[in-house]
């Protein structure tokens, strides 16, 4: 944490209170609330993707919490979650949908280290309706989600708000979940549910909480991050801040979902303090919330205070009694992933999916081509720095291949909009070079001396390349001038208003990454429409079965595509390799 961080985290909000000059007796109540977020299936101190130890973990936020509670009483912690639990570790996946007769081991483990609430996250909703209504009726503690409409009622799918009162002091949590859920998963995900705007959900809300259950510290647990600028389609994604500055009331809000460490406090629109904090992902870090208040006889409180703390959880060693506890799902969760399925003939690394044609995304569109039998496919490399070794091909390596449980759209394009679609996917990609000198990529900060997983402008998920079309890319040209399609890969003309079956991911398909809407220029009401068919399991299902069933795999780019002009491009793409991976 940077030195101003710090001095603010060692500040206090204080609340003038209720005082009474005849009052004796006062006791003081402290109560400290620690926040998870976006921990991603992240339960053991172990990578099990990459085989490999690994950071953060459940296991090390319960020594930390276990600290905690004999610091300042085992009642006087309260422990918290903020979403996207169930998705990203083979650990989720496998009791998502191998092992589906098992409690699941989130709701198991959560019991065991006493969390007391949890809030949805759309990668939760990810999982679908069979997966996370499994969870939240097995949790032993109340899964909020205020602004989660169900169809059918007009009220929240899951609880608004909870209350907790501890030694005299009443705590109020409200939920929200970012709304942007229904522009990225397919609607059979999220089935009968309604996504309300943040804001709105908590002017809503905290009146009603206020008005009804009087609390003394009123908590927002928001799954969703601090760039308000930041829209998916016409909601606001990031809206944490935004209700915080807008929305009088809250003492405290609890950030999660965009993965960045926070720590700060925001002016409301009454001029008041609002602390706001977020632990990033992955449980490498905590966010800290200790609140004092000087109660008097007749239950008033007084002086309260709030101080806030980010901090990392990796020096402290794994829970013994947790690693113990759950050896029996650690166990079944490493046969799963050891299982042997097939063989490479040779590497595949997404560090080649950047300049060019590359093997890894390669497999992805014949992959697709073949599941789908449309024309065309568009896929990127969604995780930034993967590589899958030659030889045995375990089932760890296809996380790594694809890291997200989409399913797999055959959607209805023409090929203007096929071309448009490339054109704005290659503009966040690349620069528009005007010699030899300039770089490639589009690149974040070219004076930084370190660009791993942050070097790109824009999300490398976002980079989608095409197959079954043969095309170049200049990138000495604008935007709508770059792509230029020569024709069908089988060398069939390609014309720009015939329409062709496309295979897409469904977050693409959804709208997800403005490619489909803002570059092919569909409205995103029209998306749906669109969709031909799709699979009723997630890509990484099907490769898995579609390696069993070829066991030796021979990876090669089709070559379908390229960067041009070479003598421009070639001394960039060294440059820039060099930069991104010190290769």
């Amino acid at each position: 944490m940077n030195k101003h961080i710090t001095t603010l985290a060692a500040a206090a909000i204080t609340a003038a209170g209720a005082f009474s000059p005849v009052q004796a007796e006062k006791r003081q109540v402290k109560v400290r609330i620690i926040e998870t977020s976006d921990v991603h299936g992240n339960f053991f101190p172990y990578d099990f993707i990459n085989r490999q130890p690994g950071t953060g973990s459940l296991a090390r936020v319960h020594t930390a919490v276990e600290k905690a509670r004999k610091e300042v009483g085992k009642d006087n912690v309260i422990l918290v979650d903020n979403g996207d639990i169930l998705q990203g570790q083979p650990t989720a996946y496998y009791y998502n949908f191998m092992d589906t007769t098992s409690r699941h081991v989130a709701a198991e483990m959560m019991d065991f280290m006493g969390y007391n609430l949890s809030n949805l996250g759309n990668h939760d909703i990810e999982t679908g309706h069979e997966v996370y209504d499994r969870w939240i009726k097995t949790s032993g503690h109340p899964v909020l989600g205020a602004n989660i409409i169900d169809k059918k009622t007009g009220k929240p799918y899951v609880e608004p708000y909870k209350i907790i009162e501890r030694d005299g002091l009443k705590i109020a949590f409200l939920g929200l979940i970012t709304p942007g859920v229904p522009g990225w998963l397919p609607e059979n995900l999220w089935e009968g549910l309604v996504f309300e705007e943040m804001v709105p959900s908590a002017r809503k809300w905290i009146n009603y909480i206020r008005t009804y259950e009087k609390p003394d510290v009123i908590i927002g647990l928001f799954h969703s991050g601090r760039d308000h600028t930041k829209t998916t389609g016409d909601v606001v994604e990031n809206a944490s801040v935004l209700v915080a500055e807008e929305v009088p009331g809250f003492d405290v809000i609890m950030m999660g979902h965009d993965h960045s460490k926070y720590l700060d406090f925001v002016k409301n629109t009454d001029r008041k303090n609002v602390l706001v904090g977020n632990p990033a992902s992955n449980a490498d870090l905590l966010f800290t919330v200790d609140i004092e208040a000087d109660i008097d006889e007749t239950g008033t409180v007084g002086d309260l205070t709030i101080k806030g703390d980010v901090s990392t959880v990796n020096n402290l060693p794994p829970s013994v009694e947790f690693m113990e506890r759950f050896e029996p799902q650690r166990k079944a969760v490493e046969n799963f992933v050891g299982r042997n399925i097939g063989k490479l003939t040779a590497l595949m690394s997404t560090r080649d999916a950047y300049f060019g044609a590359s093997a890894f995304v390669d497999f992805i569109h014949t992959l697709q081509l073949s599941i789908s039998g449309a024309q065309i496919s568009m896929a990127a490399p969604l995780t930034f720095d993967a590589t899958i070794p030659e030889g045995d091909i375990s089932v760890s390596d296809m996380f790594n291949l694809y890291k997200y449980e989409n399913i797999l759209y055959t959607m209805c394009l023409t090929g203007t909009e096929i071309k448009n679609y490339l054109e704005m996917s290659y503009d966040l990609w690349t620069q528009q070079m005007t010699s030899a000198d300039d770089h490639l990529l589009n690149l974040r900060d070219t004076g930084s001396t370190d660009m791993s997983h942050t070097g790109f402008r824009h999300p490398s998920y976002n980079f989608d390349s095409a197959a079954g079309i043969i095309y170049t890319v200049d990138v000495t040209k604008p935007r709508g001038e770059k792509i230029s399609i020569v024709s069908m890969a089988d060398g069939t003309p390609f014309v720009a208003d015939n329409e062709y079956t496309v295979a897409i991911n469904s977050y693409r398909g959804n709208g997800g990454g403005n490619l489909l809407t803002e570059g092919a220029g569909i409205a995103k009401k029209d998306l749906k429409e669109r969709i031909v068919k799709s699979t009723d399991k997630d890509l990484r299902y099907y490769m898995m079965k579609y390696i069993e069933e070829k066991r030796t795999l021979a990876p090669e780019a089709l070559n379908q595509w390229k960067f041009i002009p070479e003598d421009i491009v070639s001394p960039a793409i060294e440059r820039d390799r060099r930069l991104l991976f010190n290769e």
